[in-house]
C-alpha cells in the first residue's frame, strides 16, 4: 500500500485535495493519505495529524501572531515525513508552509508535488527559484501558468480547475432561488465576507454595514451568507448585532455557497477562491479585501504584483470586468454603490455572463483525468 503525504492548508485546498484523493482512488484504490486534512479530504480517508484551521491565516502581521505554533507544526510534520518517508508528497496551495515541508522532503530523494502554483504571476516572482529547489512536479489550475514553469525548468503539468468541471456551464437561477424560497423578483444579494476566522476580523462589519447601506436605497433587499463552519457564521451574527444591523433579512446558511450564488441577483465576495466560485456560478460581483494597515504597508512596500487586479475573475479576463474596491477604498457606502450599480445595469449583467461562460470553458479539462495522467507514472 502506497503511502501519500498530503497538506491542505484552508477551506479551499481541502476541496480540491478531496478531488485529488477520489480521483487516485479510481485507479489505486488502497493508496493511504496522511498529513494536514480538512472535513472533505478526511471523508475519503486521509487521516489529519493537526488541525487543517491551525494553518488558515493570512497577512503579515496574522501570520506573526501564529507564527511559533505554525512553525511547531511545519518542524514535526516535517521531521515525521523524514523518518518514515511517504511514496509520495502533495502539497496543495498554502505556499509559504508547504514549500517549507517540501524542499527538505525534496533533498531527501522524496518526490514533491505542488498543486496549486503560488501567484509568482503576481507578485513575488522571486520564489520560482525555490520552487524549484522544492517542488519535483507542479501542477497548475489556469492556463496561463503552466509556461513559467517550462520556461524555469520545472516538470508541469496543466489540469484546470475542479470546480470548472463540477458546476454546469448554465444556471438555473430560478431553481436556485426556489430552493432558497426567495421569490423571483425579490432582491437578493450574497454575501461572502470568507472562510478564516482572521478574515472575517476585517470583513464581518464591513459586510454587515454594506448590507445596511444596500437597505437604505431598496428596502426589500433580502441577503444570503453561506459559511464553511459554524464558528465563522457565529462571528459575522456576532458582528451584524453589534453595528446594530438586526433588523437585516440575512440567511445565514452552511455551505450552500453555489446555491447562494446562483439565486444570487449580485455577490460581494472576499478576494480569494471564491470569486471563481461566483463567475463559474455566472453571478455578478465586487471584490473587496482588507488587511491590518501594517500587513498593508508592508505589501506595498514589497510592491504588491505585477498585476493591477487581484480578484481571479480579472486575472482570467487579463482585464477589470469587475469592481475591485480594496483596504481604505472598501467602505461600506462605495461598496453598496458598486453592487447597486452592478445590479441595476441589465445590459453588463449580460455581457458578465458570457465572460463569466468563456472563462468557465477555458478551466473545464476533465482534471480528475489530467491529475492522474501526471501523478500516475510516480505511483506505478
Amino acid at each position: 500500500m502506497a503511502r501519500i503525504g498530503i497538506i491542505a492548508g484552508e477551506a479551499s485546498g481541502d476541496l480540491l485535495g478531496a478531488h485529488l484523493i477520489a480521483a487516485l482512488q479510481v485507479r489505486f484504490p488502497t493508496l493511504e493519505f496522511l498529513g494536514i486534512a480538512g472535513p472533505r479530504m478526511q471523508a475519503l480517508g486521509a487521516k489529519s495529524l493537526f488541525p487543517m484551521e491551525k494553518l488558515a491565516v493570512r497577512g503579515y502581521v496574522e501570520v506573526l501572531k501564529h507564527y511559533r505554533e505554525i512553525r511547531r507544526i511545519q518542524r514535526s510534520i516535517t521531521a515525521g515525513f523524514l523518518h518514515n518517508p511517504p511514496d509520495l508528497f502533495i502539497g496543495i496551495d498554502a505556499p509559504d508552509f508547504n514549500l517549507g515541508v517540501e524542499e527538505p522532503l525534496k533533498a531527501a530523494g522524496i518526490t514533491t508535488i505542488h498543486y496549486v502554483s503560488p501567484s509568482i504571476w503576481a507578485w513575488r516572482r522571486e520564489r520560482i527559484h525555490r520552487i524549484k529547489r522544492a517542488v519535483s512536479h507542479m501542477l497548475t489550475i489556469f492556463p496561463f501558468e503552466a509556461k513559467l514553469y517550462q520556461d524555469a525548468g520545472i516538470p508541469v503539468s496543466y489540469v484546470g480547475h475542479t470546480l470548472a468541471d463540477d458546476i454546469p456551464l448554465q444556471i438555473d437561477h430560478a431553481a436556485a432561488r426556489r430552493s432558497l424560497n426567495i421569490d423571483a423578483g425579490e432582491p437578493l444579494i450574497a454575501l461572502l465576507p470568507g472562510s478564516r476566522a482572521s478574515e472575517l476580523d476585517y470583513h464581518a462589519e464591513l459586510f454587515a454595514a454594506t448590507a445596511v447601506e444596500i437597505k437604505k436605497t431598496i428596502s426589500r433587499a433580502r441577503f444570503v451568507a453561506p459559511f464553511t463552519t459554524k464558528a465563522t457564521q457565529a462571528q459575522f451574527e456576532a458582528a451584524v448585532k453589534k453595528i446594530g444591523a438586526g433588523h437585516l433579512r440575512v440567511q445565514c446558511m452552511q455551505g450552500a455557497s453555489q446555491w447562494a450564488l446562483a439565486a444570487a441577483d449580485v455577490a460581494l465576495i472576499k478576494s480569494g477562491t471564491s470569486t471563481l466560485e461566483a463567475a463559474l456560478m455566472k453571478c455578478p460581483m465586487v471584490i473587496t479585501y482588507r488587511v491590518s494597515a501594517l500587513t498593508a504597508w508592508l505589501m506595498r512596500r514589497k510592491g504588491r504584483g505585477y498585476l493591477p487586479y487581484i480578484g481571479l475573475p480579472n486575472i482570467l479576463a487579463g482585464e477589470f470586468i469587475v469592481p475591485e474596491l480594496l483596504q481604505e477604498d472598501a467602505t461600506p457606502e462605495k461598496l453598496a454603490q458598486a453592487l447597486l450599480n452592478c445590479y441595476r445595469d441589465d445590459d453588463r449583467r449580460n455581457e458578465l455572463n458570457d465572460r463569466f461562460a468563456a472563462i468557465h470553458r477555458s478551466l473545464r479539462q476533465n482534471s480528475a483525468e489530467r491529475i492522474r495522467e501526471a501523478l500516475g507514472p510516480y505511483l506505478t
